[in-house]
């Protein structure tokens, strides 16, 4: 190890070390089901493929990712899916966390490879190209890398259809945005979306929101902005702020932990936020129109269940999407007796239609951006 390595890991130790006394030690479960997806809209099951063997536990790190625990998003659903697994599955769970993820991340991921995981779970989108040359040094330990394909021969990538989740919420926000009978609307032909940064899989979410509104009406205007930050509040608020101030209605929000700041300012505003990853509906009840919920949580438990029953073998890339309820809008328990029953009709037969084939929403993974799309 160089001095320069040295010096970055032990720069985050005091931050690793606080989480890893919250979150260490082991757990056993004795149940023997199986892990099975819910296509009902309930979200997906979580359950044991196997009884785990006796006597044998697995080391398993969770690197978080930018906005940090606590950002009652990405990482906070990632994280209950840990402790779900923890409570089924006889591992010894790690957390790692640094305050500066992205400068630091290369390190981070070299010191997990080197600490003998069975598997190391890396949810940082920055930290892509550290794993594709990292976890071939370290055969013996497994990978897991959410929102990639599988990046090398020990890795398991998840991708989540996060756009047909976020076409879905363009297309409510493009009815409700035009009535007056729904508490708080200025009728306007305006809406709004933030993303955390300018990159690909957060383009993602938003080309499916854009799409799906202009389904809706191709003449709605959809305000683009980046915050550039995933865990700060403020830059979220003033910049949901401005986008309240030209007209939309509602703002979805794309930002980790920024996003708490844009739910404040549909609240301030008496407008509408929608919130990501997890059901952010109770942040600010009435206020949050709906979640595009993404289960990172399920994805979590799943490799951990695959790598305790052997079945977690790498190079492999699992997909989720509506079918599986792996995506999808939340249940929406403060707005839905407020928006007409047609408008959600509307949305959820179209959902049946993106399963089923017949509607095809952009992906700009496989696709890039297209160009009815500008930021």
């Amino acid at each position: 190890m160089t001095r320069t390595h040295r010096f970055q890991w032990s720069a985050i130790l005091p931050v690793v070390a606080l989480v890893l006394a919250s979150c260490g030690g082991s757990s056993t479960g004795g149940t023997a089901s199986s892990v099975s997806a819910n296509t009902a809209g309930a979200g997906p099951s979580f359950k044991p493929l196997c009884t785990p063997q006796s006597g044998k536990s697995y080391k398993v790190a969770l690197i978080i990712a930018q906005g940090g625990l606590g950002d009652q998003s990405y990482n906070d659903l990632a994280y209950s899916g840990f402790q779900k697994a923890k409570n089924d599955f006889p591992i010894i769970g790690r957390v790692i966390q640094s305050a500066d993820i992205v400068s630091q991340g290369q390190a981070i991921v070299q010191e997990a490879g080197q600490a003998n995981f069975d598997l190391v779970i890396d949810l940082e989108f920055s930290t892509y190209d550290a794993v594709k040359s990292v976890a071939p040094q370290f055969p013996k330990t497994q990978w897991m890398t959410p929102n990639f394909t599988s990046v090398a021969p020990n890795d398991t990538g998840y991708l989540f259809n996060e756009q047909d989740g976020s076409y879905l919420a363009g297309e409510l926000a493009a009815q409700v945005t035009q009535d007056s009978s729904i508490p708080g609307i200025t009728p306007s032909k305006t809406i709004g979306v933030i993303g955390g940064i300018k990159a690909v899989g957060i383009d993602k979410f938003l080309v499916g929101y854009v799409q799906g509104a202009h389904a809706i009406d191709p003449n709605l205007k959809v305000l683009v902005n980046y915050s550039n930050a995933f865990g700060d509040p403020a830059k979220g608020k003033q910049l949901a702020d401005a986008m309240f101030q030209q007209g939309a209605n509602v703002v979805y929000q794309v930002a980790g932990g920024t996003g708490t700041g844009v739910i404040q300012a549909a609240q301030s505003a008496n407008k509408y936020a929608i919130g990501v990853d997890s059901d952010q509906d109770a942040i600010a009840p009435g206020h949050v129109l709906t979640s595009m919920i993404k289960r990172t949580d399920f994805a979590v438990y799943d490799s951990i269940n695959r790598l305790v029953c052997g079945k977690l073998k790498g190079g492999d890339t699992v997909n989720l999407g509506l079918k599986e309820g792996a995506v999808g809008l939340s249940p929406m328990k403060f707005t839905k007796s407020i928006i007409p029953s047609k408008y959600l009709d509307r949305v959820n037969a179209d959902q049946q239609k993106i399963i089923d084939g017949q509607i095809k929403v952009w992906n700009t993974i496989t696709q890039g951006n297209p160009p009815w799309f500008t930021s």
